[in-house]
């Protein structure tokens, strides 16, 4: 099972990180916008791009990007399908010319990713999957690979973090993993790409326990949830994505699904709430 808009968006995902790349280790222009975060003209040009082609793809369905968020609640409460938009995730990374940044965009309906895709503009690579249709990897060269999170650690219990963002509540919980796995192995990387690690079995959880907003997270759950994973709030509901005043994701911890430990991560998580 597929979706009929999954190869145009995986087009628009791939032209967005082409418009971005002349940008890239050049002399970028930041600015700051009203909530002190940077912004640079390849996140505006990703935004074009993306937002003039999924609103051709489809009228009927609303676009909401990071890049032009500025939309009421009473607008926002009536859409039952709208896409999720993240033109440049990991704006830092870029800027400090790291390659850890992606292009970001999920389709949401009624609250849940019906199927995200997640491109790597730096390398060609491209994740992309949704719930009830799988996961897959392509390459530069175009070939495509299944995707399936492990369900036993391979070397070490993995976890993944944030290069850039921890909490004194996520150091408590890193600390009661140990206790739980003994010593941690401990995989940071920026953007989306932490979701991305665990959907190619490369990791097995991914706890958040500090600030992240719906766009940087909705379209690598969808590559996670075809790629046999969850991502939860810390008492174990599925994390979602119904309309509301913010933008703020509560707290969440993204693993595979069915793992013997998904209780007892839980568990941990919650007391650190």
């Amino acid at each position: 099972m597929s979706h009929p808009y999954l190869a145009a968006v995986i087009d628009l995902v791939r032209a967005a990180g082409e418009a971005i790349l002349p940008h890239w280790r050049n002399d970028v222009q930041v600015h700051e916008k009203a909530d002190a975060s940077p912004v640079t003209a390849a996140d505006m040009a990703a935004h074009h791009l993306l937002a003039d082609g999924l609103r051709a793809l489809d009228p009927s369905i609303p676009v909401l990007s990071e890049e032009d968020c500025g939309l009421s609640l009473a607008e926002r409460a009536g859409w039952t399908r709208w896409w999720l938009v993240d033109p440049l995730d990991g704006t830092k990374e870029f800027i400090a010319g790291s390659a850890e940044f992606t292009v970001n965009v999920a389709l949401v309906e009624q609250g849940r990713v019906l199927f995200g895709v997640v491109g790597v503009p730096a390398d060609g690579r491209c994740y992309y999957g949704g719930t009830g249709f799988g996961a897959w990897r392509t390459d530069s060269d175009g070939a495509a690979q299944p995707l399936r999170a492990r369900l036993q650690a391979e070397g070490g219990f993995t976890v993944v973090a944030s290069r850039r963002h921890s909490s004194p509540a996520q150091e408590r919980l890193l600390y009661g993993l140990r206790q739980r796995f003994g010593e941690l192995a401990l995989a940071s990387v920026g953007s989306s790409l932490k979701f991305c690690l665990l959907a190619e079995g490369a990791a097995d959880c991914y706890p958040r326990l500090a600030p992240t907003s719906q766009w940087d997270t909705a379209a690598a759950q969808g590559v996670l949830e075809g790629a046999g994973g969850e991502v939860l709030s810390t008492s174990g509901d599925a994390l979602t994505y119904e309309a509301r005043e913010s933008y703020l994701n509560p707290s969440f911890l993204a693993l595979p699904r069915d793992v013997e430990w998904r209780a007892a991560l839980i568990e941990l998580a919650s007391k650190q709430a």
